[in-house]
């Protein structure tokens, strides 16, 4: 095996989930691992801290009065929030928007869903499974970029209904 190739596995590896691999060429042996210290990046923890920091930010406004331009900005976006709701992925896999390269987006910011219509299909363990709508309403965000890795009650879309 070639300087290059094994170059080419290691980056290979690196994109994907794969802990380990093992490759065997005649008498070449190689096995290259992934370090498992990483794996903490696929915890959807973005997604909560925000929420948090608006609860603590909710109290502090009250007290100093000088912070008005600042904390009238905060109020006005709570509200339009309350009325989202936010559709969760039901699994673990990788999140892709149509069904593929070529074909057009399942739904687009703007688009009315109604309760049943496919939103995105979810790829776990090589079966495409098919994310329908419980709801119906406008799409007001997408929070997931295409072919992008998802975790379980990760949020995907906010629909206003």
């Amino acid at each position: 095996m070639e300087f290059k190739q094994i170059q080419e596995l290691i980056k290979i590896i690196n994109k994907s989930n794969i802990s380990e691999l093992n490759v065997e060429d005649g008498d070449f042996k190689i096995t290259i691992k992934q370090n498992q210290s990483e794996a903490p990046q696929y915890v959807a923890v973005p997604q909560v801290m925000p929420q948090m920091m608006q609860q603590q930010a909710a109290p502090a406004p009250a007290a100093p009065q000088s912070a008005s331009p600042a904390t009238a900005a905060a109020p006005q976006a709570a509200p339009a929030n309350d009325k989202l709701i936010t559709v969760k992925s039901p699994m673990i896999g990788t999140f892709y928007r149509s069904a593929g390269p070529d074909k057009p987006s399942y739904v687009n910011v703007g688009d009315e869903v109604k309760n049943g219509q496919v939103l995105c299909i979810i790829e776990a363990m090589k079966l495409f499974n098919e994310i329908e709508s419980e709801i119906t309403g406008t799409i007001v965000k997408v929070l997931v970029d295409d072919a992008s890795p998802v975790e379980y009650d990760q949020p995907l879309f906010l629909v206003e209904p």
